[in-house]
């Protein structure tokens, strides 16, 4: 089994490091955020980093990398305060990806790509069509990391959208109904596959021995 000892983790080639530190964290959630500028250009961004924060309420959060460039999703968000997740699938994984390209603030990515910009209910920011789940989010608050620049962001869903075939009796989503992608790393992606639901679990009771 390699090891890496701290030391050997610092003097490794620049790229090797982030594949490295980026995929052995284990697979992460593949979304693309919508946004639109004050001034009506719409953006879209894939993130490997969406997070369940609360249920109630109901509350996700995303890490963005240091302001020290120009972040277009960062930038809209603060602006307007409205924001949309939605879950890539298997047929858009190429056009999701390309997303990660650096555009300047008046160019679009649905304009460079295949994805299509959707407006549910008014709502200010773009959804990407198609995408079997979306969501619109409302900005709440921001959370500086010092140790690294990093922004966490927080927002609070407003509205839901789920396909039908997904959504289970008892409120769970099986996202594997839709092909949604995980993301290995940077650059890899993969299809989970459902195997099973487990019940709540509790402690189990110990039998004290009377000797």
């Amino acid at each position: 089994m390699p090891h890496f000892s701290l030391n050997a983790i610092q003097q490794l080639e620049h790229l090797y490091k982030i594949n490295l530190i980026n995929s052995c964290s284990g697979f992460k959630s593949a979304n693309l955020i919508g946004t639109k500028s004050a001034k009506g250009k719409s953006n879209v961004a894939i993130f490997s980093s969406v997070t369940h924060i609360g249920s109630d309420p109901a509350l996700f959060g995303f890490f963005l990398r240091p302001t020290t460039v120009i972040r277009n999703t960062y930038d809209n968000i603060k602006e307007t305060g409205f924001f949309t997740i939605n879950h890539i699938h298997e047929a858009i994984v190429d056009d999701a990806h390309h997303t990660s390209a650096k555009y300047d603030s008046n160019v679009s990515e649905f304009d460079v790509t295949a994805l299509e910009e959707d407006y549910r209910n008014d709502f200010y920011a773009p959804f990407v069509k198609n995408s079997p789940v979306q969501m619109a989010m409302n900005y709440v608050e921001e959370y500086p990391i010092q140790a690294n620049g990093t922004i966490l962001l927080i927002g609070a869903i407003k509205d839901l959208y789920i396909e039908d075939e997904l959504l289970e009796q008892d409120g769970f989503v099986n996202l594997s109904k839709a092909n949604v992608v995980s993301i290995n790393g940077l650059d890899g992606y993969l299809i989970p596959k459902f195997k099973t639901r487990l019940q709540y679990q509790r402690p189990k009771k110990i039998v004290q021995s009377n000797m």
